[in-house]
């Protein structure tokens, strides 16, 4: 069995060779709402919520990581599970509180926050600035002295080389992400020593798109060491220690799901080692995922609009590209280009007969969907739909390239149907200018 067929058969189910999102027929959402779109199926979304809460300790709190799918609905879903909100903006911030979140369930991580961003989010009172730098330390103890409030803050560590590791390693090296491991002394000879800042605990910087379990607990492992040490040095247990995010899902060929059951045996015992350990008692555990919670719940749909052959080489024109799905163009970090899973979504019962690109309507080449896929021969009105889309793909994504109008996003729960972003319109591309003022430099007056 392929890597898609598996993929539809454990989130999605079909009827007359057509894919079905729950009990919705994504055939009849796509005619409804038109091409390109992004449909998300709620179900899926219930079973991830429940396969990570069920697999981590209670100790554990669990922060939505709004960089992987910043809609309204998705963070409006995660509050309702009692989750806080990660974000790494002064928008993302503004959203996670247009969204109805406590700001002290907010953590703002990120590197290169300016003082602005800090600004409004130490007059938010949001629970913790995950400090990147000394500088930025420093930002944070003078916009709080001068508010006259007391700031909040965690150091964001890049981690020692020997903890690290995953599809996408981004600890234990040269980064512009968090404090190094080593200068983590330093810098709370600095931080201890301000009145304007309460210093609560570490973050970890770790991997992403991590799908080997014993990985992750090597890394909470290394994560439960640093917050011993620091919790010597400073006399009491820090309050919060954040292990990050980094649960992947499988977009590959090659790659499995992470195994979950063996997550939680790892978690358990390092949880009844922390538990007995004085210098971890009262500490709040957290874990910020996003692509782990919603990125299987997506499908970004596009509809077949053209069909040519050049040179020998059978192209799929579609309605939708890289400027809505970046990270399935190849284009956003792979350094080998791989598809994504792709099918024809009323064709899922033919067989794989021809070998195509499907590729967009941009004037790059950059712009493909899939190269050298095998799928059913296709036809134009043909409905091409690219699975694990829910996260870092419309939102990742270059939407005004090319002034196509961005897609919706429609989410579908217990056989509703409900658009929770309209599609973009040329008219909301349009720049806002009016004529110069009368005798002004650029009427033309030295």
């Amino acid at each position: 069995m392929d890597h898609v067929t598996k993929l539809i058969e454990r989130n999605f189910s079909t009827a007359h060779g057509e894919l079905r999102v729950g009990t919705v027929s994504a055939i009849d959402v796509a005619a409804d709402f038109e091409t390109p779109l992004y449909v998300y199926g709620h179900e899926l979304l219930e079973r991830k919520w429940r396969a990570l809460r069920a697999a981590l300790p209670e100790e554990f709190a669990i922060s939505f990581s709004v960089k992987a799918n910043p809609t309204l609905a998705f963070l409006q879903y995660f509050l309702s599970k009692g989750c806080g909100l990660e974000v790494a903006s002064g928008g993302e911030m503004h959203r996670a509180l247009e969204s109805g979140c406590d700001p002290l369930k907010i953590v703002f991580a990120g590197p290169g926050k300016t003082e602005s961003e800090l600004e409004f989010a130490i007059a938010s009172r949001v629970g913790e600035i995950h400090v990147e730098s000394l500088l930025e330390f420093e930002r944070v103890a003078a916009i709080s002295k001068r508010r006259g409030v007391t700031g909040r803050v965690a150091l964001r560590i890049n981690p020692c080389e020997s903890s690290q590791g995953g599809a996408l390693r981004m600890g234990g090296k040269s980064a512009p992400f968090g404090l190094d491991e080593e200068c983590l002394d330093d810098a709370l000879n600095r931080v201890l020593t301000e009145d304007s800042v309460e210093f609560q605990g570490i973050h970890l910087y770790i991997g992403t798109q991590i799908l080997d379990a014993d990985l992750l607990l090597g890394q909470y492992r290394h994560g439960l060491e640093l917050a011993r040490r620091v919790a010597t040095r400073v006399g009491h247990p820090l309050q919060t220690l954040n292990f990050g995010g980094g649960l992947g899902i499988p977009y590959f060929e090659h790659e499995s799901e992470l195994d979950m059951a063996a997550l939680t045996r790892g978690l358990l015992q390092l949880m009844e080692e922390a538990r007995s350990d004085r210098r971890l008692q009262g500490t709040s555990f957290m874990l910020e995922p996003g692509r782990f919670l919603v990125g299987e719940a997506g499908i970004y749909i596009v509809r077949v609009n053209d069909i040519k052959v050049s040179r020998g080489k059978k192209f799929l024109v579609v309605d939708g590209g890289m400027h809505h799905h970046l990270a399935a163009s190849g284009n956003l970090g792979q350094v080998i280009r791989r598809n994504y899973p792709v099918a024809v979504l009323n064709k899922l019962d033919s067989p794989d007969t021809e070998v195509v690109d499907v590729v967009g309507p941009l004037c790059t080449p950059l712009d493909a969907l899939a190269r050298d896929v095998v799928l059913p021969r296709a036809e134009v009105g043909d409905l091409v739909g690219v699975f694990q889309s829910g996260a870092y793909a419309r939102s990742a994504s270059p939407l005004e390239f090319l002034s196509h109008p961005s897609p919706p996003e429609v989410w579908v729960e217990d056989g509703r149907v409900r658009l929770i972003r309209q599609r973009g319109t040329l008219q909301d591309m349009t720049e806002v200018s009016r004529d110069p003022a009368p005798g002004s430099r650029a009427d033309g007056d030295s």
